[in-house]
């Protein structure tokens, strides 16, 4: 638990401190923000700083290998009776994830303000991106063994612990096949569906603390429920499960400390540098904690604004029509007269009741098989 609390206090402070320095540097760089035309009132951000997400990656990375490393430290004069973890495979593939995505977000970004436009990579060139970094993932966590023989991830569906749907039962060569392209899904899904809500100052930060704060509970309660230290009908067969609480912590941290500076009026965007990381990271999480079907309760938020814009779609195909005056979701209630921080607040508070409603679930099933 120190361990956790550790990596997130050193992720906020360093986001606290480091954000304005890192927002100096991007305007003397002149590397601003784009607006869409069809966002005639946020034209006020045109040239605001973008690419913020590099201080949320940069901070988490470092408050997760520094609590380790002062705990060692600590450990080894004697002056705490805590015994530091060791790094596991399963938090250094979430953190592959994020920073892995955050490369494909900053290309995203640069191109942006390299070619002055609001485009950045083609979806063909963010896809491949996506991909790689998702198959490294995937076969990763589904071939290395720790030294009980264990893997990080399943090739069963999950939803707060694995299912009996097995995607390598008929074969297994095609089960890993199938997991890469569930993994792809996940991944996919889930950055991009941040980096949808990822259009009003502070919306999708905010959101995202809140699930990857429920990660880092999670992860704590199936480390201390783990079939090897505590066998039972309700155990779970997790690997690194206090790990993954110490690395879903500090990403945590590292949004609450860059939040200061990202609600609205935002001093810094994160772009798709931060919003393609933290989605990457949560499917990551999701994967790792065999939550994977939980996810889209507790990112729930980001799944309804993510489905705003697939209905707006449909609907303008098949019928000529629009469901929405715009889309994603939070713009259209920008279009009918509500402050962008009514929406953020709002917003927030629907992102805390998935959220709730999701570790209840995760609970509640933990309950029923005792």
């Amino acid at each position: 638990m120190v361990n956790v609390l550790l990596a997130g206090g050193i992720a906020m402070a360093l986001s606290l401190l480091g954000t304005p320095a890192f927002a100096r540097f991007l305007v003397r760089r002149s590397y601003g923000q784009f607006i869409r035309d069809d966002l005639a009132h946020h034209h006020y951000k045109r040239g605001k700083p973008t690419m913020g997400g590099a201080v949320i990656i940069g901070a988490a990375v470092i408050g997760y290998f520094a609590s380790h490393l002062l705990l060692v430290a600590a450990s080894s004069r004697g002056t705490v009776a805590v015994a530091p973890g060791r790094l596991s495979l399963s938090a250094l593939l979430v953190l592959f994830l994020l920073v892995g995505m955050g490369l494909v977000g900053f290309l995203d970004d640069f191109t942006k303000i390299s070619k002055a436009r609001s485009l950045g990579l083609t979806s063909k060139q963010k896809l491949v991106g996506q991909s790689v970094v998702t198959v490294v993932f995937a076969v990763l966590a589904l071939f290395v063994t720790d030294g009980t023989g264990r893997v990080s991830a399943s090739t069963a569906i999950s939803f707060v612990r694995d299912t009996g749907i097995d995607l390598a039962a008929a074969d297994p060569v095609l089960g890993v096949i199938l997991f890469i392209l569930w993994a792809n899904v996940l991944i996919s899904g889930a950055s991009n569906g941040v980096n949808i809500t990822d259009g009003l100052d502070g919306l999708a930060t905010g959101a995202s603390v809140m699930v990857f704060a429920a990660y880092a509970g999670i992860s704590l309660w199936q480390y201390n429920q783990n079939c090897a230290l505590v066998p039972g009908p309700s155990c779970y067969d997790v690997r690194d499960g206090l790990d993954l609480a110490v690395v879903a912590c500090s990403i945590a941290g590292a949004c609450f400390g860059f939040l200061w500076w990202n609600a609205s009026p935002a001093t810094i965007i994160m772009g798709d540098t931060g919003s393609l990381s933290l989605g990457a990271a949560l499917a990551g999480l999701a994967i790792l904690t065999r939550t994977e079907l939980l996810l889209v309760v507790l990112g729930g938020l980001f799944v309804v604004i993510t489905m705003s814009v697939v209905i707006q779609i449909a609907s303008f195909k098949l019928t000529g029509k629009r469901v929405f005056r715009i889309a994603p979701l939070h713009h259209h209630f920008e279009m009918l007269g509500w402050a962008e921080i009514t929406i953020v607040i709002r917003f927030w508070i629907i992102a805390g009741i998935f959220v709730l409603s999701g570790l209840g679930l995760f609970y509640a099933e933990w309950v029923t098989g005792q």
